[in-house]
């Protein structure tokens, strides 16, 4: 049990440790505050969780999370249908909606190509985007993407299958401007950046 005086003290530490970023201190303190909460508020606390895990849809056009088949945003009105932002992951389509600076749609990859992690083309949701092109009359995709090598490869590998498509119109194929610096995660870029990097962003050229 170590320095511990409960094992159903250190069981919920570990728990709590094992979420990312979270280190057993962090961990200690956050258990410990739970502990001097009311019962019924902890009920609520643990209860949130497991109906997030138990009832959370992810939306089945852009695969963002959502609690309905079709998530809000690609369901407004008021957003332009045509101009689709490709991101890694669900934390990024809130990092870039937090800009303000974005009023297109998103698809959520899930990942990105990575060979030495065993993450292909298939592996991640980038078929699901290119059978979006055409029923949904898309004139630009912006990649938003890493700006590491595996985002750089997922952009080539991407922008290889989108120009292949035969289409009545030229398809824009854009990425945001390399204000995000290279090696940089979406979600370390301040949100002045990342706004200024969607609006200045730039043709893809491969």
């Amino acid at each position: 049990m170590g320095d511990y005086p409960s094992i159903l003290l250190e069981n919920a530490v570990n728990q709590v440790a094992s979420l990312p970023g979270i280190g057993r201190k962090t961990a200690l303190r956050l258990v410990l505050h739970l502990l001097r909460q009311q019962p019924n508020e902890v009920e609520t606390f643990a209860g949130a969780l497991t109906r997030l895990k138990q009832e959370v849809k992810y939306c089945r056009i852009c695969h963002n999370i959502s609690d309905e088949d079709v998530c809000p945003i690609c369901s407004s009105r008021n957003r332009d249908h045509q101009t689709v932002c490709v991101v890694e992951n669900i934390q990024d389509v809130l990092f870039i909606e937090n800009t303000g600076q974005y009023n297109g749609v998103y698809h959520v990859l899930g990942g990105i190509i990575s060979p030495i992690d065993g993450i292909g083309p298939k592996d991640i949701e980038i078929d699901s985007l290119v059978e979006r092109i055409v029923p949904e009359q898309i004139k630009e995709v912006i990649l938003a993407l890493p700006t590491t090598m595996e985002g750089d490869t997922t952009n080539f590998y991407i922008y290889r299958r989108l120009t292949a498509l035969a289409l009545p119109e030229p398809l824009v194929v854009s990425q945001i401007a390399r204000g995000v610096a290279v090696g940089n995660e979406l979600e370390y870029t301040d949100e002045i950046t990342l706004g200024r990097s969607i609006i200045n962003r730039v043709a893809f050229n491969g």
